[in-house]
């Protein structure tokens, strides 16, 4: 089977026809747009290496087969260099069994050309790709790494002609679907060694750099790491056909979400990120941090090991780039990058498995005989400075000296494997230290420090992890050791205790290990005391604790669940739109030819320019009279919806008579023509204001210019007065403060606002009472709605989404069906309502969502109109051919609602949502002004008081 040709898909030229022209710098944000995703979509996982690495068998007879300009290229280098360098690729002279190492999962492939064997290390990532593949056909994508000889030397990518090249691809897809990309050495040394390891690494490591440069060689590297990201990503777009999902792996590949959104705006993009993410005082320090963050956000979902790396990701994206953010995810260029926490497990069938293999077990025999009558204590890591092997043997050592006791009855044994860039002068600290150690407290028939720095076989590391007596993980820093996970699987007989680090990413969800600060040397010391003296039955009630969330959380679980999230995550797309001007001539023979109109308008910022003060934000009077002239027309139903309180509302707009207000965000009405005003929110408990004012009060006293407005169902702290830069960053911390303190545990939520946070109950906002006025005034034939900030996209996003249910019922009312009764207003039906509100609060979780619009893509490039599972696919037309619409959008209302001047699909069509702001402003309305006397004028025009 040859390797697909790029030019050989017919879908992937037509998905090309669709590609973004416009290079979008990694400064500024790529557009997401509408989603799409095939009934069974296949899956591009992206990762910075293929499973297998590469062996070459016969260099020169391979070569041969390629005859001509090929052969002569070839044996130009066929000789070996002077200066050969041996390859982290077992040859066959020294060959390792991959069956034999313990991250090895499968076995060695051989053919006339080449070997592939399974690549070491990340076999929890590998395995829950490849168990992707049982349900849906999967293409990995990677650099094929070093290609060694049948020597074990590096063959130097320049020494690799297009035969090689073509064998290795044929043979990589043949095996698995397998995509490699070759790189020059240089660029791939830049990208791995340079940037990845010199730089990223030890950031998210929260290890900075103490090394002072001019900047050159960083930036060649940084220009290797850009390179390298773009021919991933363009191995993406070569593969991509519409309807696919991509997964992006690990810090390696940070830019690529970036880079394929340009050119493929509508694909669903997933990332993981398998290493720490660093606290945004760290992150911060990166001289690249815009670029990175947002070469991310390209991505529609972010996933994280643990809750705090998730948390600081969202809080790089606010405090450093200024983003705006919820709990779950990140607004990026109107849509959210939801981001979400997917913590990696093993295979444990596969660990079960080869732990109880015939050779593991005279291994485990001679490890219990070798350290008779001993407690064994192991630590297996990677010699790194974030793995704690320094801070694990100073506590040992602490340990030997506090209980003396001990000495001569317990043994730890350490293995290190060697990093891909050897650390001389860490390896030298730690032998210094074991020597140390055993000088100490050892003797001529004792040694109480065991130290092998090497690779050990599969059989061997299973022995060594089943017959210990505590595993000891000292990691000051680290993703997600899977160490743990495997010790676990293999005290199933023993049940010895696990000693963690509460630094590791496994902390957070092994709650039956025994946590240690590694910094804490004397803590460790007395915590493996403890370990040591534990009871039987403490040692079964941890061991199954710790075993039953292994067997729960494995690496199967970890990858299913992601792109099961991925998928619904994609199926709730919600993307503000860039809109057009206002048509004045559009809106006005609308209005015109309306008999009844329902017009609905923001205050601040909309009726009136935003002001430094609340206080100063007085009506003017040209706005007075325009509004004076729309109630006059008994067709029209005017109201002011605003996040004022009453007592300003009543004092400013109390004069212009029949015209119905909402104050704060939807939690007060009055009717039109009434005085009194109905609250919405009584039933509401509100003792969450303590914990805000507190907060509020906090950041008011540090932040000269601010101040707290107090409403009485929301509290508002205002910034406009402070220094411009000061008052922002002041508000982002506030608004993470909020975060952490009062949204996890009370049912409200933070508006951020123009110059200003609010912070109100979560069932409360202006959408509410759109939907309330339309169910009231179901036979309106003109609806206006007009606001500027985010608060009153709960506007647009209410009238886009109500208008076709509206539509329904009076369909049905008026063919004489039992269709849906709007109930007539009155006093009872709200408190009535508000008690609903109540009730709806009480029983709202974050965790339960509705079923949500998915699309389904056919070969032919439509979507089918059919019921799959909870996901309702509706029948619009999409492809090459097809408008470019998007449900709820302006442009679809227009070419999809039958051209009539009335009647119940009139409320559909003849609506107007209009934000006050620049024209690439984001939002759900349908039409933009730029300024509040642009709207004033339009109203002037509606209403006769000004020509138009």
């Amino acid at each position: 089977m040859s390797f697909p040709s790029p030019s050989s898909s017919s879908s992937l030229s037509s998905s090309q026809s669709h590609l973004s022209t416009r290079v979008v710098p990694l400064t500024e944000l790529a557009e997401t747009s509408q989603v799409l995703l095939s009934s069974k979509p296949r899956l591009i996982n992206v990762t910075h290496q293929t499973p297998y690495t590469c062996t070459l068998i016969d260099r020169t007879a391979s070569t041969q087969t390629a005859g001509g300009a090929a052969s002569g290229a070839s044996n130009q280098g066929s000789s070996l260099p002077i200066n050969r360098r041996p390859s982290q690729i077992p040859s066959r002279q020294h060959v390792v069994d991959p069956v034999s190492d313990p991250a090895f999962c499968g076995s060695t492939h051989l053919d006339a050309s080449c070997i592939l064997a399974q690549r070491r290390g990340h076999s929890a990532l590998y395995s829950g790709i490849m168990s992707l593949m049982q349900d849906r056909e999967t293409i990995q994508i990677g650099w094929v790494g070093e290609v060694a000889d049948q020597d074990g030397y590096v063959v130097p990518s320049k020494n690799l002609t297009e035969s090689h090249k073509q064998a290795l691809k044929d043979k990589l897809w043949q095996q698995e679907k397998v995509v490699p990309i070759f790189l020059d050495d240089s660029r791939a040394a830049g990208h791995y060694e340079g940037y990845c390891k010199g730089v990223l690494w030890p950031l998210f490591h929260y290890i900075l750099w103490d090394e002072a440069t001019d900047g050159r060689i960083e930036q060649k590297n940084w220009d290797d790491y850009v390179f390298v990201n773009q021919q991933f990503a363009n191995a993406v777009v070569e593969q991509y056909t519409p309807g696919d999902i991509v997964w992006i792996h690990d810090y390696h590949l940070l830019l690529v979400p970036h880079m394929v959104r340009q050119k493929l705006p509508g694909a669903a993009i997933g990332v993981f990120i398998h290493a720490p993410f660093p606290s945004s005082e760290i992150f911060r320090c990166l001289p690249k941090r815009v670029e990175v963050l947002n070469g991310l956000l390209g991505a529609n979902q972010i996933g994280f090991q643990t809750y705090s790396y998730a948390r600081h990701f969202i809080s790089c994206c606010t405090r450093v780039n200024g983003y705006e953010s919820t709990p779950r995810g990140v607004d990026a260029m109107g849509s959210t990058v939801w981001v979400g926490i997917f913590p990696i497990g093993i295979d444990a069938e596969r660990v079960e498995r080869q732990r109880k293999d015939s050779g593991v077990l005279p291994k485990m025999d001679a490890i219990r005989k070798t350290y008779k009558g001993k407690r064994i204590i192991v630590g297996r890591d990677k010699l790194d400075l974030v793995k704690g092997v320094q801070q694990k043997l100073r506590a040992f050592e602490k340990f030997l000296s506090d209980y003396p006791e001990m000495q001569g009855e317990v043994v730890l044994i350490q293995v290190t494997s060697p990093p891909l860039v050897e650390n001389s002068k860490l390896e030298a600290k730690i032998a210094e230290l074991v020597a140390q150690i055993n000088g100490t407290y050892g003797s001529l028939n004792f040694t109480p420090v065991h130290h092998y720095h090497q690779h050990i076989d599969r059989d061997e590391y299973y022995a060594l992890l089943s017959v210990a007596d505590i595993g000891l993980i000292t990691s000051v820093r680290d993703g997600m050791n899977t160490t743990s996970l495997e010790y676990i699987m293999c005290q199933s007989e023993n049940h010895g205790p696990l000693i963690l680090s509460e630094f590791t990413g496994t902390a957070g969800s092994l709650g039956g290990a025994m946590m240690v600060n590694p910094w804490d040397y004397q803590g460790v010391a007395r915590v493996i005391y403890d370990a040591l003296h534990l009871s039987d039955e403490d040692k079964r009630t941890r061991h199954s604790l710790l075993k039953k969330h292994v067997l729960a959380h494995t690496a199967q679980f970890w990858a299913k669940n992601f792109i099961k999230e991925l998928i619904l995550n994609v199926g709730t797309w919600d993307q503000s739109t860039p809109t057009p001007y206002l048509d004045h001539n559009v809106i006005t023979d609308r209005y015109r030819k309306a008999r009844k109109r329902l017009l609905m308008f923001d205050y601040d910022g909309t009726l009136t320019p935003i002001r430094k003060t609340p206080g100063a934000a007085v009506p003017q009077e040209h706005m007075l009279k325009a509004l004076r002239a729309l109630v006059a027309d008994p067709n029209n139903i005017v109201w002011v919806i605003s996040g004022r309180d009453q007592t300003v509302l009543e004092e400013w707009l109390g004069g212009v008579g029949n015209l119905g207000f909402s104050a704060e965000h939807g939690s007060f009405m009055r009717q039109p023509g009434s005085k009194k005003w109905v609250n919405l929110t009584e039933s509401l408990d509100m003792g969450w204001k303590n914990d805000v004012v507190e907060i509020f009060t906090y950041y008011t006293e540090r932040t000269q210019g601010s101040f707290i407005e107090h409403k009485r169902s929301s509290l508002t702290w205002h910034y406009r007065m402070a220094d411009p830069e000061f008052g922002a960053f002041q508000a982002k911390e506030c608004q993470n403060h909020l975060e952490n303190a009062v949204l996890s545990k009370l049912p409200v939520e933070i508006l951020v606002g123009k110059k200003n946070l609010e912070v109100r109950p979560t069932i409360v906002n202006k959408g509410e009472i759109v939907k309330r006025l339309l169910s009231q005034h179901p036979d309106v034939e003109f609806v206006m709605c007009a606001g500027d900030d985010k608060t009153d996209e709960d506007m647009f996003r209410a009238l886009a989404g109500i208008s076709n249910a509206h539509g329904a019922n009076n369909t049905n009312k008026s063919n004489g069906s039992n269709g849906t009764v709007i109930e007539p207003y009155n006093d009872e039906l709200v408190a009535e309502t508000a008690a609903k509100i109540s009730q709806a609060h009480l029983a709202h979780s974050r965790e339960h969502s509705p079923a949500v619009p998915h699309w389904q893509a056919t070969a032919s490039g439509n979507t089918l109109a059919v019921q799959d599972g909870p996901y309702l696919k509706p029948s619009v037309a999409v492809g090459p051919n097809a408008p470019s619409t998007v449900p709820g959008t302006a442009a679809e209302t227009e070419t999809t609602v039958p051209e009539t001047s009335s009647g119940p699909s009139a409320q559909a069509k003849e609506h107007f949502s209009i934000t006050i702001g620049h024209a690439l402003k984001k939002t759900l309305a349908n039409w933009h002004v730029t300024s509040p006397e642009e709207l004033i004028r339009v109203l002037g025009i509606l209403s006769g008081v000004i020509e138009a």
